[in-house]
C-alpha cells in the first residue's frame, strides 16, 4: 500500500465569481489570528463513495463533478473573499513598526487540484491506523501559515479513488479557526446543492459569514507586533513518529461515561464532552507510564464566541478560539481519584472561561505577543483535546450523498493531540482521531477503562 502514489492530474486556481466594495480591502489580524501564524494550515476532508454508474461513465461523473466544484467554489469565495487574498507584512524601521494583515485586493484565488490514486475506500478505512498516504490527500503539506505571504490561503485537492473521492481542504488558520473552516464548508455544499437544482449565480445563503474582525475597544489595528523578521516567531515543527488511530465511541457509552462522572461527585453539571476527555485524559497517561508524581496536564480548544459579552455571531469569519488549560495533576492524583475528580476539574476550567477572561488574556497578549510554536507550547505530559464534534461535517453533500467518513492531514498533530468529530452515525456518538508514540498507542489499546467504553475501535 506504500508503493501507491498521488498523481496529480490538473490544478487551477478558482476566483471569487462575484466582487463587491467590501471584498477589496485590507483585512486586519486579530491576537487570536496572529497567534496561530506558526501553526499548520486546518487541514480536514471528507470521503465519499462514488455513485454506481457503468464504467464508460465515470469519466464523464468525474468531469462533470470538477466542473460543478469549481463553479460551486467561486461562488462560495465571493462569500469569503478572505481566503483569495494572501498574508501581506508591512514594516518600517524608523519609527519601528511590523504588522501582519490579509491583502483582498491581490486576488489569487484558492488553488484547485484534481489527483488520483489506485487504492480504494476500504484501503483507507479499513486498517486500525489512518494509512499515512491520507496526509497526501491534502495540498499544503507542512505548511505554515505564515506561508500565506507566498502561499494561497485555501487549496483544495479532490482525489479520485477507484470506489471513492475525496475532499480535502487545506485552510490558512491565521485566516479562520475551526467554526468558520465548517462554515465555509457548508455553504459550499449549500451553493453546489442549489447549483444542481438549476440556481447558477445569485445563489442565497442561510449563513453569511460576518467579516467585521474583533479588536478589544482599546485597541486600533493594525496591531504593531515587537519584531523585526519574522524568523524571531517562525519555527518550524517535524512531528515524531506517531500512529494515528480513530476511536468510536456511542452515544450510550458517552452517556455512561457522563452517569459515572456526575455520580462520582454528587452532581449533574458534568458535560457528555467533559467526561469523554477525563477518560482520555486519564487513560493516556496511564498508557505513558508516568512516575506518581509526574505532572500531566490536559487542555481544550474553546470557542469564544458565545462566551463573549455581546457574543459574536457563530458566523464571525476568523479565529476566536484559546486553548484552555483545563486541567493539570500529577499521575497518583489522576489515579486515585476516578473520572469523576479529572471531569470536574474539566468542568470548573470550562465555567470560569468568561468574557472577562477573555478580554484578559487578550491584554495580556497585546502586553507580550505570543505566537504559538508546536514544538515549544505543548510538554510532552499534555493531552490537546481539538476540533469539536458539534461541527456539522456530514451535513456536506457534492452529488455523492453522505460522506463516509472524515480524515485530517499531517498539519497540528503531534504526540497527546486527540481530534474530536461527530460520528457518521450521528445521534450524539463521536469519533475520535488519537494521535500517540507507537508504544504508547499500543499500551492504550490494552487499557481496560479505556477500551470498555470503546463501542468500535474502527468506527468504519
Amino acid at each position: 500500500m506504500n508503493t501507491r502514489v498521488v498523481e496529480r492530474v490538473s490544478e487551477c486556481f478558482i476566483k471569487p465569481k462575484l466582487s463587491t466594495h467590501e471584498s477589496n480591502r485590507i483585512s486586519h489580524l486579530t491576537p487570536w489570528d496572529i497567534a496561530m501564524l506558526s501553526a499548520h494550515y486546518i487541514q480536514k476532508g471528507l470521503l465519499f463513495k462514488k455513485p454506481p454508474s457503468p464504467h464508460a461513465n465515470q469519466r464523464d461523473f468525474i468531469q462533470n463533478l470538477l466542473e460543478k466544484l469549481k463553479h460551486s467554489l467561486s461562488l462560495t469565495l465571493s462569500h469569503f473573499y478572505p481566503l483569495s487574498g494572501c498574508l501581506v507584512t508591512h514594516k518600517t524601521e524608523h519609527p519601528p513598526f511590523y504588522s501582519v494583515f490579509v491583502d483582498c485586493t491581490n486576488n489569487f484565488g484558492a488553488r484547485f487540484i484534481h489527483a488520483t490514486i489506485d487504492m480504494t475506500i476500504s484501503d483507507i478505512l479499513s486498517p486500525d491506523d489512518v494509512p499515512p498516504i491520507v496526509h497526501s490527500f491534502f495540498d499544503h503539506d507542512r505548511a505554515l501559515n505564515h506561508d500565506g505571504h507566498t502561499m494561497p490561503l485555501l487549496s483544495i485537492q479532490v482525489t479520485e479513488l477507484l470506489d471513492g473521492v475525496f475532499m480535502g481542504c487545506s485552510m490558512n488558520h491565521a485566516i479562520g479557526d475551526g467554526t468558520s473552516f465548517w462554515n465555509f464548508f457548508n455553504t459550499w455544499s449549500e451553493i453546489f446543492q442549489a447549483q444542481s437544482q438549476g440556481h447558477e449565480h445569485d445563489v442565497p445563503i442561510s449563513r453569511r459569514p460576518f467579516h467585521k474582525r474583533w479588536f478589544p475597544d482599546d485597541c486600533v489595528p493594525p496591531i504593531n507586533l515587537p519584531f523585526k523578521h519574522h524568523d524571531e516567531f517562525i519555527s518550524r515543527y517535524e512531528a515524531p513518529l506517531m500512529r494515528e488511530r480513530f476511536f468510536h465511541f456511542s452515544a450510550e457509552s458517552i452517556a455512561k461515561l457522563k452517569a459515572k462522572a456526575n455520580s462520582e461527585c454528587n452532581t449533574t453539571k458534568i458535560s457528555s464532552f467533559q467526561s469523554l476527555s477525563a477518560l482520555v485524559w486519564r487513560c493516556i497517561t496511564r498508557a505513558r507510564r508516568l512516575a506518581y508524581d509526574e505532572r500531566t496536564s490536559c487542555k481544550l480548544a474553546t470557542n469564544n464566541r458565545t462566551r463573549m459579552e455581546p457574543p459574536l455571531p457563530q458566523e464571525y469569519f476568523g479565529n476566536s478560539i484559546h486553548t484552555l488549560s483545563a486541567g493539570s495533576a500529577t499521575w497518583g492524583e489522576l489515579l486515585e481519584n476516578g473520572l469523576g475528580w479529572a471531569a470536574w476539574k474539566l468542568h470548573l476550567a470550562v465555567i470560569k472561561h468568561n468574557d472577562r477572561v477573555v478580554l484578559k488574556s487578550v491584554r495580556e497578549w497585546l502586553e507580550s505577543p505570543l505566537i504559538y510554536q508546536l514544538g515549544r507550547y505543548f510538554d510532552r505530559n499534555c493531552v490537546m483535546m481539538g476540533s469539536s464534534p458539534r461541527f456539522n461535517m456530514y451535513g456536506n453533500e457534492f452529488g455523492m450523498g453522505k460522506a463516509v467518513a472524515v480524515r485530517s492531514g499531517y498539519a497540528n498533530k503531534f504526540d497527546g493531540k486527540v481530534t474530536s468529530y461527530p460520528s457518521h452515525e450521528g445521534g450524539g456518538s463521536v469519533d475520535l482521531e488519537v494521535c500517540l508514540s507507537p508504544d504508547v498507542m499500543s499500551a492504550l489499546e490494552s487499557d481496560q477503562e479505556f477500551m470498555n467504553s470503546v463501542s468500535v475501535s474502527n468506527p468504519h
